[in-house]
């Protein structure tokens, strides 16, 4: 059970820590700049006595220590980027499709989508 406790500790910290720096632009989600926070935290469980956080926490430093390229950033940013240009693409299709049926409600509907999409995209490009 107690095992159990601290991966599932571990996890929700690695989730936590994942998705906090996917909200960020890629420049401030170097490796470096990620083991600082983690680090960060670390010193904040300490002071809080949070022995079992600490623990986690040091679990994802180390796999931050071992895993962590400035090259795969980069790849999954290009990756983010190609996935978002699919997304542009098929909210492009799905607007054609609603112009050719001539439907005006769903028309403006696809093209909210497709700013939307298309908005995210420049996020995502500006970010790097």
């Amino acid at each position: 059970m107690r095992h159990l406790l601290s991966s599932v500790l571990a996890a929700t910290i690695l989730a936590t820590l994942s998705v906090s720096a996917a909200a960020q632009p890629i420049t401030s989600e170097s490796c470096n700049a990620k083991r600082e926070a983690i680090e960060r935290e670390i010193d904040a469980a300490k002071a809080k006595g949070q022995a079992q956080r600490v623990r986690g926490l040091e679990r994802a430093l180390s796999a931050n220590q071992r895993n962590c390229s400035e090259a795969r950033l980069q790849a999954e940013h290009r990756k983010r980027v190609q996935a978002q240009e699919r997304k542009v693409a098929e909210r492009q299709r799905e607007l054609q499709e609603a112009k050719h049926k001539g439907r005006a409600d769903k028309i403006a509907q696809r093209e909210g989508k497709l700013r939307e999409e298309e908005a995210e995209l420049e996020r995502l490009k500006a970010a790097h």
